[in-house]
């Protein structure tokens, strides 16, 4: 086998290896996401607050503030210390 046949199946192989690995390791898109309290750092909650201090995401001004939220995939929230399931929400799906 010349040199430039063993680069290119040196490379096809790498290829090869990095698409199953890449296939593997993303997950499938989350049917339900939901609203985590508790668990936002200052200033990256989702959107409004619980109790409606404020309307906007970006907006909160304590770190794991019950009243604060940020989206995570169902099932996920009562995983993490300190998470508390506010809402349930559909995921949006595409349109074919």
């Amino acid at each position: 086998m010349n040199k430039q046949a063993r680069v290119a199946s040196s490379i096809a192989g790498i290829l090869a290896l990095g698409m199953s690995v890449t296939a593997n390791a993303v997950p499938d898109q989350p049917k339900q996401w939901e609203k985590c309290a508790g668990i936002a750092k200052e200033g990256k909650n989702d959107c409004g607050s619980l109790d409606g201090k404020h309307g906007c995401s970006g907006q909160s001004t304590v770190t794991n503030s019950v009243q604060e939220w940020v989206y995570v995939p169902e099932g996920t929230c009562e995983k993490i210390t300190g998470g508390i399931v506010a809402k349930i929400k559909p995921a949006k799906t595409e349109k074919s």
